[in-house]
């Protein structure tokens, strides 16, 4: 009976059968993984990464995520394409790519142990390669000149020395990556000695002139000395420690990566959404602006593709200036090409977002200060405190419209912040002058004029204690009169608003370093009070400055390698002629030192700390009001739990060359958990021919992931 009824239904049955086939044919090739083991003749290797890249997209793309303590690993959320898959660990060799697709069976990559120490440093991040340098010694401060031991004499102390090393060499690009370590890429212009190098390479492409003019504050004798027996020890055999693989929580980490920019794009930073709303924005693009070329830089990272537009400016820009003179000496790489600003000088440098999904950026617009700015105008805040100079602007992109809208400022501009106001209000510094300013949004949106809408105050500190500010005050460099308000003239590196009051905080790079805070008032100008807090030992340089939502700042020492807080409700006193120093609330500092290596013979470590962030609304997973720090020269960002000390390195193996300037995160989908959500930064060196992969490398923007465990989907 059974042999009757399948013959009569054969026909149902196949059609049952293939169509059962087709779905698990769907099933499989709907995969968005792939998945599998790392092992190699020492058995599973865990906390290693796998790195899968594809070139068949928009635009190129990595991911890269680490194997759990089994040697297992995951790759999620991976598009349609076939992707060259393979293995960097620390101890290991570079494993042979093989090509993969989504949807295929597990992946079992085979790993080699790296044949010696010196095979094994080559994936080591740069800090770990500087930590072999050895700065002058302690007692050979202060320095005695060319007649004495080749030191500058205005540096006097170590720490001095390496606030140079940092707070200049470390600028533009990372020290310790293949490129800087050695002097191989110059061995066709024969030099006699590793000196001869380093005298010659401190002088060349697109940065030569500020780059010689900081060799020259160490003392160029003393300078070429040391570097030169740096890069002589490593070609000599010398290797860095191990660093440890990534553990706990690192483990949980997917990173991912879209080419963007040409290969000679600097691109300060970028930006994905508001800071005081992390979901504006979701999904769409992330942006970047491309100073050297005057361009945003734009991916999305849905569809995987990426394209430039052009910043305009006010006047022709083939009569404007730029701030990137041609080489004095030819670049190894580019030789007397200038690379940047002539043709496009806008050079914009900050962008950020307002709660509109508009892009804000730092740009040049124009070359004259205009009458209404200086002194005789009767502009309120001109009349009150006139501006001669402003070297940058502002300007904003509307994507909805895609339309760039320039907004001319008194101020000079450089980095600029949101706040939370019904003012809508952003911030700027002038990394040049004594000043804050900003421009209240809705007000411009609202009238469209951009004198009326902006406002600036000088920094003055209430030295007479009497509670206000009064013109005339004493200028700097006055003598003091505890009688007067005393202005003070601190170069602010960088700008926050307080999400809990009407104060506005900036970082000074002025050794050994500043914050200020300036409390806006009723009715600026006359009501902004300046408060001035130095940056107490063993602390120097601070540069990226941030707040939580309590208003309790976080600041990341440069120089010093420490993430540093300060609470203001420490303070007893916050005024009279004891505050001028900025020496009366030691109380309120507290410092975090980071993990990495030290450079040899201090007890600083070799990474360089640019930008601090704080995670306000807890993107990461990692807990609101989590700190950040980048690891600018170890290829990584650093978050850090401030009830244990602890640090989690998130960390960027591949390309090597990952030097970040800022960072954000972003909500695409509350419900979604950790694929939801996302830490976003960029490779922001000036030199992008030093990452691995050499000349022709393209700029990436990198996303962070943290998901609940190694092998999540």
């Amino acid at each position: 009976m059974w042999k009757l009824f399948i013959r009569r239904h054969r026909q149902w049955w196949s059609a049952v059968l293939a169509t059962s086939m087709v779905l698990l044919w769907q099933t499989a090739t709907a995969a968005d993984f792939i998945e599998g083991t790392v092992t190699s003749g020492d058995g599973p290797e865990a906390g290693v990464w796998v790195i899968a890249q594809t070139t068949e997209l928009g635009t190129p793309l990595i991911k890269i995520v680490v194997t759990d303590e089994k040697g297992r690993y995951v790759l999620p959320d991976l598009p349609d394409a076939t992707y060259r898959v393979w293995v960097r660990g620390y101890g290991l060799k570079d494993s042979t790519a093989v090509n993969a697709r989504p949807g295929d069976p597990a992946l079992a990559l085979k790993a080699e142990q790296a044949r010696d120490a010196h095979e094994a440093a080559l994936v080591y991040p740069p800090d770990y390669w500087l930590s072999l340098l050895k700065p002058p010694a302690e007692d050979q401060f202060p320095g005695t000149g060319p007649e004495g031991n080749g030191i500058n004499p205005a540096l006097g102390s170590q720490r001095e020395w390496l606030n140079n090393l940092k707070s200049n060499c470390h600028l533009c690009h990372q020290l310790g990556s293949q490129v800087t370590r050695t002097v191989d890429h110059m061995a066709p212009l024969n030099f006699a000695s590793h000196e001869d190098a380093w005298n010659y390479r401190t002088q060349t492409g697109v940065r030569g002139g500020s780059m010689y003019a900081n060799f020259m504050r160490f003392g160029q004798q003393s300078a070429t000395h040391t570097f030169a027996d740096w890069t002589r020890r490593i070609a000599a055999g010398d290797v860095p420690p191990a660093p440890a693989r990534p553990q706990g929580i690192e483990r949980n980490v997917v990173v991912t990566m879209w080419d963007w920019g040409v290969p000679t794009s600097y691109m300060h930073d970028e930006i994905t959404t508001d800071k005081n709303d992390p979901t504006v924005n979701a999904g769409g693009p992330v942006y970047a602006v491309s100073s050297g070329h005057g361009k945003l830089t734009v991916v999305d990272p849905v569809a995987n593709s990426t394209h430039e537009l052009l910043i305009p400016t006010r006047e022709d820009p083939r009569k404007m200036s730029t701030r990137f003179p041609p080489p004095i000496q030819p670049s190894n790489f580019h030789g007397n090409n200038p690379l940047w600003g002539a043709e496009h000088p806008a050079d914009p440098h900050n962008p950020m977002m307002d709660r509109k999904g508009r892009v804000w950026m730092t740009s040049k617009i124009r070359e004259q200060q205009p009458a209404w700015c200086q002194a005789g105008s009767t502009h309120p805040f001109a009349s009150y405190y006139p501006l001669g100079r402003s070297f940058r602007q502002a300007s904003f992109y509307d994507p909805k419209a895609d339309k760039f809208t320039l907004i001319d400022t008194c101020f000079a501009t450089h980095h600029l912040q949101f706040d939370n106001d019904p003012d809508q209000t952003v911030y700027f510094n002038e990394l040049l002058g004594p000043i804050v300013g900003w421009v209240k949004t809705r007000q411009y949106d609202l009238t469209g004029d951009e004198q009326a809408s902006q406002g600036w105050c000088p920094q003055v500190v209430d030295t007479n204690g009497d509670g206000r500010i009064s013109k005339p005050w004493t200028t700097p460099g006055a003598p003091f009169d505890p009688s007067r308000d005393t202005e003070v003239g601190y170069n602010l590196y960088s700008v926050i608003p307080s999400p809990v009051d009407d104060s506005v905080w900036g970082a000074s790079e002025e050794y050994p370093g500043f914050i200020i805070r300036m409390t806006i008032g009723d009715h600026p100008p006359q009501s902004c009070v300046t408060e001035v807090f130095k940056v107490p030992a063993p602390g120097f340089d601070p540069r990226g400055i941030d707040i939580d939502s309590n208003g309790r700042v976080w600041v990341a020492l440069a120089g010093s390698s420490h993430l540093a807080s300060f609470d203001h409700a420490k303070c007893p006193v916050t005024s009279g002629p004891d505050t001028l120093a900025g020496e009366h609330c030691d109380q309120g500092w507290t410092m975090y030192r980071t993990d990495g290596p030290t450079l040899t013979g201090t007890d600083v470590p070799a990474d360089f700390h640019y930008f601090g962030w704080v995670d306000q609304h807890n993107v990461s997973g990692l807990g609101a009001n989590t700190p950040f720090t980048t690891g600018s020269n170890s290829d990584s960002l650093l978050a850090l739990d401030p009830a244990s000390g602890k640090w989690t390195r998130l960390r960027v193996p591949y390309p090597m060359g990952f030097y970040q300037r800022g960072m954000d995160g972003r909500i695409d989908d509350p419900a979604a958990g950790w694929k939801g959500r996302g830490l976003w930064a960029n490779y922001g060196t000036h030199l992008m021919w030093h990452v691995e992969g050499g000349p022709g490398t393209l700029g990436k923007v990198v996303k962070f992931q943290i998901r609940p465990d190694p092998l999540a989907r």
